[in-house]
């Protein structure tokens, strides 16, 4: 079995906050600062994965978290 070394999130400007959701598991988090957005990620990541056997999720022991950021594109 080919384990995950990484976990994937995608950051979205929203109405009022930045919203984080992966893409491999089940978490969504938000914050007001991009900041704020990846210290609750990594924290969600973490209180999601407590407890979990990760080989069973298909993830390696200690997966690095890649973040990437959408962004509107300017019009001229």
């Amino acid at each position: 079995m080919n384990l995950q070394h990484t976990i994937k999130a995608i950051v979205r400007k929203g109405e009022s906050h930045y919203v984080a959701e992966c893409v491999e598991i089940p978490v969504v988090t938000q914050g007001k600062t991009l900041d704020e957005t990846a210290r609750n990620l990594q924290e969600a990541v973490e209180l999601h994965l407590e407890g979990e056997n990760l080989a069973e999720l298909g993830l390696a022991p200690n997966p690095t978290l890649i973040v990437t950021m959408e962004l509107e594109p300017l019009h001229a």
